[in-house]
């Protein structure tokens, strides 16, 4: 169904309430960050309850992103977008509403259900109600900045609703948000569904689930229970075992959840890992930072929060001029210099200390600006470079499920690598991050090694092999 003779007005309406689903459910990741403190305290909550409040919601995201796609192609975008609302709202009230730990960890999962019906199926109503070209590409412009917009701005905000109401407003603000979406879905959102729906792989969505979650929980537990210990090693077969399944499973289908095909073009593996490792840069940047500026250096909530606006200032002058950047002169120059910039940020980062001087903290925090308001638009855009246009929506949400699992192994690694010294604060929190900036900087020399390999001519000619792979698929799509 198509959504062109809808009127500008309406069009712009229907971008304003994607971009706010986008906003909430991105925000999300960041903002419970300065909350953290907070929560340890009034719910007694242990490092590694922390890290499952962040986990729970970026692991259930990117377990699920692909089938929430494919759900709502099949279904209706508008009625799996409403849905998630309603769930993510629900989540959040029950988040707000958590009694303990435990209860605010299982919040966080339901949040995440909604989630995962809201990002993947935004975009596909933003592609089908802007039809004509050049308007799609600054409608999806729009769209997407919103992502990292959310993303560094989270911890703003959410440090003022800590200091002004406590850690419950961070939830309790998405559902006066939620509620006015879900309002404006149904009044200017279109019903569409995609001409052919892919068919559900449940075999491969519960292998997903069990690689990813046996993955981050040996992480986690490997802080208590260490890397030798029966539990740890089972969880960590588990995935591997999952994995192979996975590899031998899914070339079987004709509609596999995860299209492996796809990873015979080296601009899409490249971007799959840079988004991985991007975005377990950032999320175990955060994770840290909001710890040690309060823990460490005693600072509120709300001045945590505003020691990240370098960042958030950043992302916003950045995204736009490296949008432009990708789109008149490829990818390479931004991934280059986000990679650098993480690196730098790592290297920098192993000077500080509980009495470093606060300008060359927030001088150092402007190199993690840098890189994150030049990373996001080339890696999607090296993710479906030579795709052809029936592999173009799978190859996105590959790309945002990396960008998902990265922010959960980040957590998961910076609690692994802190380990207990984050309760004792001072410099034996600081000497521990240590180990947390080295391996910043070492995924931050992987996205620039990357950057360099996936934008040759070499890969390209790997590209163009693997959309050939998919000809017939286009073939029946044309027909259909």
């Amino acid at each position: 169904m198509s959504d062109s003779g809808l009127d500008p007005r309406r069009r712009i309406l229907v971008l304003a309430v994607c971009c706010a689903s986008m906003v909430v459910v991105v925000m999300d990741i960041s903002i419970v960050n300065v909350a953290l403190p907070a929560i340890r305290h009034d719910l007694h909550a242990s490092l590694t309850g922390l890290q499952w409040t962040v986990d729970a919601y970026t692991l259930v995201l990117a377990g699920f992103l692909v089938l929430a796609g494919s759900a709502a192609d099949r279904f209706g975008r508008r009625r799996v977008f409403q849905l998630g609302l309603a769930v993510f709202g629900t989540g959040s009230l029950l988040c707000a509403l958590a009694p303990s730990t435990g209860w605010l960890i299982a919040a966080r999962a339901v949040q995440a259900v909604g989630g995962t019906m809201l990002n993947p199926v935004a975009m596909a109503i933003v592609a089908s109600t802007f039809p004509e070209p050049a308007e799609r590409a600054r409608a999806i412009g729009v769209f997407g900045s919103m992502s990292g917009l959310a993303l560094a701005l989270g911890p703003i905000l959410g440090g003022a609703l800590v200091d002004g109401f406590g850690w419950h407003a961070v939830f309790w603000i998405n559902v006066p948000v939620t509620a006015a979406a879900l309002g404006g879905a149904a009044l200017f959102v279109p019903e569409s569904r995609a001409a052919r729906a892919r068919r559900f792989d449940p075999v491969g969505q519960a292998l997903v689930v069990l690689v990813l979650g046996g993955t981050v929980c040996a992480v986690i537990q490997s802080r208590t229970l260490g890397w030798g210990s029966p539990a740890v090693l089972g969880l960590l077969a588990a995935a591997v075992l999952g994995a192979a399944a996975l590899a031998a499973y899914e070339p079987r289908r004709a509609d596999p959840l995860l299209e492996l095909r796809l990873f015979h073009s080296l601009p899409f593996s490249s971007a799959i890992l840079m988004a991985l490792f991007a975005l377990c840069g950032f999320g175990a940047f955060l994770f840290v930072t909001t710890q040690y500026l309060q823990d460490v250096r005693g600072m509120s909530a709300l001045a945590a929060g505003l020691c990240l606006l370098p960042v958030g200032v950043l992302v916003v002058a950045l995204s736009p001029v490296t949008g432009r950047l990708v789109g008149g002169r490829g990818p390479r120059l931004p991934l280059v210099v986000a990679g650098t910039a993480l690196a730098a940020g790592g290297a920098a980062s192993l000077a500080l200390g509980p009495a470093t001087p606060l300008p060359v903290v927030l001088a150092v925090y402007l190199l993690f600006g840098v890189f994150l308001g030049t990373v996001n638009p080339p890696v999607s855009n090296t993710a479906v470079s030579g795709m052809p246009r029936s592999m173009a929506g799978v190859a996105a949400s590959l790309a945002s499920a990396g960008r998902q699992t990265g922010t959960t192994l980040g957590v998961a690694l910076a609690g692994a690598i802190g380990g207990s010294a984050a309760a004792r604060g001072g410099t034996a929190f600081a000497g521990a991050e240590r180990g947390v900036w080295w391996t910043l900087l070492g995924l931050g020399v992987g996205i620039a090694v990357l950057g360099l390999l996936s934008t040759g001519r070499r890969a390209a000619a790997t590209a163009a092999r693997a959309a050939a792979l998919f000809a017939d698929v286009d073939r029946v799509h044309q027909r259909s």
